[in-house]
């Protein structure tokens, strides 16, 4: 498990936002993954995604790594912010336009907002 918590160290260390889903980011492979690479996606948000299905061991290792049970997982300049109901939570309540400002991550302000008006 040391080489797949050591390539997860550096995924989150070396990018400011990274996504472990299913898929990828423009074909993603379960619902839970597409609700958040769409919502980062529609954002303008640049994030590395690392496909899970791809590698047994980041798939299993992710999930030790933050103690998380489930895939996605969303790291914001490597901290762990969570999976598919809390970054809709965010996304909703406006957290996560907070979460980005604070750590300098560039979005779209008002596809933020179109989010909120469409969900509210």
């Amino acid at each position: 498990m040391t080489d797949a918590s050591t390539q997860i160290t550096e995924t989150i260390n070396s990018n400011d936002v990274v996504l472990y889903m299913k898929g990828t980011k423009s074909m993603p492979q379960c619902g839970f993954s597409s609700r958040v690479a769409g919502v980062l996606n529609y954002m303008g948000v640049e994030f590395a995604d690392v496909n899970v299905l791809a590698d047994e061991d980041i798939r299993t290792g992710i999930k030790e790594f933050s103690d998380w049970p489930t895939i996605p997982q969303l790291y914001v300049k490597g901290e762990f912010v969570g999976g598919c109901d809390i970054i809709t939570e965010m996304t909703l309540s406006g957290e996560l336009d907070t979460l980005f400002d604070e750590n300098g991550v560039t979005y779209d302000k008002d596809a933020a907002e179109k989010i909120r008006e469409a969900n509210g």
